[in-house]
């Protein structure tokens, strides 16, 4: 863990955007595609400590974006190149565009300052999509990343922002994945090698000092 001044140099509102990823009806709301998912981010707490990430965000003014996975009614522009999109396509739940599985799940809240990026392709919520171009002329040097999966659009989306260029800070506490002792694992095995590994409360701390200080 990275020490409170540390943490607060790297999560200066100024130069910081809060990522929450894949946080939609379809995935992690009461109705999810993947129901075994949708049950460990909201059991964990990690769906509510997204949401008070999300809330301290927007009262420290920093940029929030959030990160939706789509697909056209007649799947153009999907990916087929992998047993899970293949999976997908078999689902009862689909994330068609415009319908309610891509609405961001409560309680996150999203403020008219928000900017809601929808991708039709890929496991990445950055490559490919125009995530890297809004965060560098939101003149980002810091990602905080948030949401689902563990299993694979959370360790994208970090590798991505490292490779990038951005520093890539996780809340541990702020992600899930399945099974449920698979999330430390990732993060102590892998993500920890990349990324700053903090917590919820320690991000809302030096924002509540930065706010304060505002």
């Amino acid at each position: 863990m990275p020490s409170t001044e540390k943490l607060r140099e790297l999560l200066d509102p100024a130069t910081t955007v809060l990522l929450t990823v894949e946080c939609q009806e379809g995935v992690v709301g009461t109705d999810s595609a993947l129901p075994e998912l949708a049950e460990q981010a909201r059991s964990s707490g990690a769906l509510d400590r997204i949401a008070r990430l999300v809330s301290a965000a927007h009262a420290a003014s920093v940029q929030v974006l959030h990160a939706v996975a789509e697909r056209r009614p007649d799947g153009r522009g999907a990916n087929r190149n992998a047993r899970l999109f293949r999976a997908t396509e078999r689902l009862p739940v689909l994330q068609l565009a415009g319908s309610r599985a891509v609405r961001i799940a409560a309680p996150v809240q999203v403020a008219d300052a928000d900017i809601v990026v929808r991708r039709l392709h890929g496991l990445s919520p950055i490559a490919g999509t125009d995530v890297d171009a809004l965060l560098r002329n939101l003149g980002c040097r810091t990602l905080v990343v948030t949401g689902v999966s563990a299993n694979v659009a959370i360790p994208n989306a970090v590798f991505d922002a490292v490779n990038l260029g951005y520093t890539a800070v996780v809340p541990q506490d702020a992600i899930a994945g399945v099974p449920a002792d698979y999330t430390p694992a990732v993060v102590r095995h892998t993500l920890a090698l990349v990324a700053t590994v903090t917590s919820t409360d320690d991000v809302l701390g030096a924002w509540k000092q930065q706010h304060g200080r505002a």
